[in-house]
C-alpha cells in the first residue's frame, strides 16, 4: 500500500484492530495523522513514505541493525524514544508486531496489564 496518507492511516487503524488493542484513539500529533492510547501518540504518519512510532531507545539500535532497509533515523529523531519506518518496505505481519510493541511502550500501565493477560 503506497501513496495517500489517509490509505497508510487505514491501515494502521485496521492492524490495531486486528491486535485487539484497547483504548486506541484517533487523533493528530503535530498535525499528522496518530494513533494515541492514555492520550499518548503512539504511531504517527509523517508522510506518504514515513510511519513513526514509539520504541524504547535500548530498541532502537536493534531494529536499525537488523532491518535498515525498513527502519531508519534522522538527526531529529536521535535520543528520542520514537523511529521512524518506510511503510512501503514493511509487511503488516511485522508492522502488526511494532504497533504492538509501541502501544505497551505508550499505554498506561494497567490497560498494559490488561492486554498482557489476554493472551
Amino acid at each position: 500500500m503506497t501513496g495517500h496518507v489517509d490509505a497508510i492511516f487505514e491501515r494502521l487503524k485496521r492492524l490495531t484492530v486486528e491486535a485487539g488493542l484497547p483504548g486506541v484513539e484517533e487523533s493528530t500529533s503535530y498535525g499528522n495523522p496518530a494513533l494515541k492510547v492514555g492520550g499518548k501518540s503512539f504511531v504517527a504518519v509523517k508522510n506518504t513514505e514515513t510511519i513513526v512510532i514509539s520504541i524504547a531507545i535500548d530498541d532502537k539500535e536493534h531494529l536499525l541493525e537488523m532491518a535498515p532497509e525498513i527502519y531508519f533515523q534522522t538527526d531529529h529523531y536521535v535520543g528520542w524514544p520514537y523511529l521512524p519506518l518506510r511503510v512501503t518496505m514493511i509487511g503488516d505481519e511485522e508492522l502488526r508486531f511494532r504497533l504492538i510493541g509501541a502501544w505497551l511502550f505508550r499505554a498506561p500501565k494497567k490497560l498494559a496489564s490488561r492486554f498482557g493477560n489476554q493472551a
